[in-house]
C-alpha cells in the first residue's frame, strides 16, 4: 500500500520547512548522474572505456543554472571534445520540472521505485540508458531518502503534537482511504522538527501504539 505524494508537502508544512527550498536541494543530486549516463549513451562508451563504438570524448563540465518554480537548480553539464551535449529536460516545452518534483516527493514518502525512475527518465527525454545507470541513480536517491528518514534527533522537544489525516492510497488495483500519522516537536529554541510519521488502514489504537512506542500511556 502507498500514500499519495502530496503527503510530503503536508509533512514539510507541518514541520515549518520551506517546501520550495527542500525540493530544490533534493532534485539536484539525481540529475547529475542521469546526465552523465545520458552522455555515455551519446558517446557510445562508458567513462574511460576503450571501445570502437566511441565517437568522441568528454571535455569537462560547464556550469548552467536551471530556473524553476522551486528556485535555481545548479547543474554541471558535461562537455564533449567533438560535438555538443544539451540535456533535453532543459527545453522549455518539456514538463520535466513537474515530473522530477513528483518523483522526488514520492521517493521521500513511499520509497524509491525503479518503475518511477524509469518513467522520470522518459519524461526527461533520456532514452536508451543502461539498466546499470538506472540502478545507480535509484541507489543514490535511496541513500539520500534513507539518511533523511533516519537523521538523528538532537536535544529535547518539550511540546509534541500528534496529528492524523486520511489520504488516498493504492493497494494493488484498489484505491483505499488510509490514515497518515505524524509527530511534530518544537525545541527549547523554538525550532520545529518532524519526529516521525507512519501510515495504516485507520487511526486505531494499534497504529498509535506502534507509532509512539513505549511512551504511549497505558490503557
Amino acid at each position: 500500500m502507498r500514500t499519495e505524494s502530496v503527503s510530503l508537502m503536508d509533512l514539510l508544512h507541518k514541520a515549518g520547512i520551506d517546501q520550495a527550498e527542500f525540493l530544490r536541494t533534493a532534485v539536484e543530486p539525481p540529475l547529475q548522474p542521469l546526465m552523465e549516463a545520458d552522455v555515455d549513451t551519446q558517446i557510445g562508451a562508458d567513462r574511460y572505456a576503450r571501445t570502437d563504438a566511441r565517437v568522441t570524448q568528454r571535455n569537462g563540465h560547464r556550469a548552467r543554472d536551471w530556473e524553476t518554480r522551486m528556485g535555481t537548480v545548479h547543474l554541471q553539464i558535461p562537455k564533449l571534445r567533438r560535438g555538443s551535449y544539451f540535456p533535453d529536460f532543459l527545453e522549455p516545452q518539456r514538463r520535466s520540472e513537474q515530473a522530477l518534483t513528483a518523483v522526488i516527493q514520492e521517493a521521500y514518502v513511499q520509497g524509491v521505485s525503479t518503475r518511477k525512475v524509469d518513467a522520470l527518465i522518459q519524461a526527461l527525454g533520456m532514452t536508451g540508458l543502461q539498466k546499470s545507470a538506472v540502478s545507480a541513480v535509484c541507489a543514490g536517491l535511496e541513500g539520500r531518502v534513507t539518511r533523511f528518514r533516519q537523521q538523528a534527533l538532537t536535544g529535547a522537544h518539550p511540546p509534541v503534537w500528534l496529528d492524523a489525516k486520511y489520504v488516498k492510497g493504492r493497494e494493488g488495483d484498489r484505491v483505499l482511504s488510509m490514515a497518515y500519522v505524524i509527530a511534530t516537536g518544537v525545541t527549547a529554541q523554538g525550532e520545529r522538527a518532524v519526529l516521525g510519521c507512519d501510515a495504516g488502514p485507520s487511526a486505531s489504537k494499534e497504529l498509535w501504539t506502534g507509532f509512539c512506542g513505549p511512551w504511549w500511556p497505558a490503557g
